[in-house]
């Protein structure tokens, strides 16, 4: 078998750019059996750097901590209130963790009850916020397959060409792009988002935005605020795209905010799985997350979060858990990014000022 460079760079990306990878580091390495060439790549330059490979493989959804559904499903729903000891002591000693994505069916975990998933992530949220808060460096990516592909209307090698394209770019000149896109919003008290159906107000007063770059997503490419949390008011409708999340697609979402909380939500497809992860626990119904698209390697949406929340030209709002290192004091055991499409009808405002129309930067 001819053997793909676009692997090795890939591979070193995650170790090295992404996590940095340190001698001496316990590296947990999760993935599923199709990401198998990635997975065994990241291990061996794991060892190369001389840090020890946790591997751990596994069919299940990530949302539930790698756990599988036949078990989630089966199992007292008591024993779902509490990570494992095993569980806990990893997740509290482990130096980094790297995820592979590599999914056989992307629906994967779509037959668990929202309540069972909501009582895990609420388990494991303690255990797993020194990640969420990047006190420890961690990172999630995608490798092809072709589920994946058929999500995205590719053929398999039209899927791995637009991965590679999205995550082998030049990472410090982007970066310093963002940094400028940054630089403004931090500037800023209020934005504005105007679009179909839309017209909302958050505030970013006293919150530092942070660039996405090398970094926890793979692929990376936004910028990213939490959102002051009781400041949210208006409305926006995502008309555009289905919101997908932990194996469904809910169409059609509205959301009307008041005093920072989603006060109404509507869906014209799978509304009760909408409204269902709202009541999740009281954070749920507030924004965690403000984000803005910056990767120029990724132009069309894939009904895939991981890439459709860095499109160019687009926004996307979290719902519920935020992040404690750009300001955040919001907690959930969710956090749902739904992603905008700004580029053929939308503007962004801050503090009154235009600064993009239609997606495109304003001078």
């Amino acid at each position: 078998m001819i053997r793909d460079g676009r692997l090795e760079q890939y591979a070193s990306l995650l170790v090295d750019d992404c996590v940095g990878v340190e001698a001496g580091w316990q590296v947990l390495v999760r993935a599923q059996p199709l990401g198998r060439p990635l997975f065994e790549e990241v291990l061996r330059q794991v060892g190369k750097r001389g840090a020890y490979a946790l591997p751990r493989l596994s069919f299940g959804l990530g949302g539930t901590g790698g756990m599988e559904s036949a078990w989630v499903n089966a199992v007292p729903e008591e024993l779902l209130d509490t990570v494992p000891d095993v569980d806990r002591y990893t997740l509290e000693t482990i130096d980094c963790f790297i995820a592979i994505l590599a999914p056989e069916n992307t629906r994967e975990g779509a037959d668990i009850a929202q309540d069972r998933l909501a009582r895990i992530q609420t388990a494991y949220r303690p255990v797993t916020m020194a990640f969420m808060s990047h006190e420890k460096p961690w990172v999630g990516c995608q490798y092809p397959t072709q589920a994946l592909a058929q999500d995205a209307g590719m053929t398999f090698e039209q899927f791995e060409d637009f991965l590679y394209g999205a995550v082998l770019i030049d990472w410090e000149a982007l970066e310093r792009e963002m940094r400028t896109i940054a630089d403004r919003f931090d500037a800023a008290d209020e934005v504005r988002l105007v679009g179909e159906g839309t017209d909302l107000r958050l505030s970013l007063a006293g919150r530092a935005g942070r660039v996405s770059g090398a970094g926890a997503n793979m692929p990376s490419g936004e910028v990213f605020y939490s959102p002051v949390e009781d400041s949210a008011d208006g409305v926006i409708t995502f008309a555009e795209y289905p919101g997908c999340y932990l194996g469904r697609e809910v169409y059609g979402i509205r959301l009307r905010f008041a005093g920072g909380r989603v006060v109404e939500a509507s869906a014209t497809q799978d509304e009760d799985f909408l409204l269902e992860v709202l009541d999740t626990d009281d954070g749920a119904r507030r924004l965690g997350e403000f984000g803005i698209g910056c990767n120029p390697g990724i132009q069309r949406h894939l009904k895939n979060t991981l890439f459709d929340e860095k499109i160019e030209g687009t926004i996307h709002l979290a719902l519920g858990q935020s992040y404690p290192d750009t300001g955040g004091t919001n907690e959930s055991a969710i956090h749902w990014d739904v992603v905008k499409d700004l580029r053929q009808e939308g503007r962004i405002e801050l503090d009154g000022e235009l600064v993009q129309e239609n997606g495109r930067w304003q001078p």
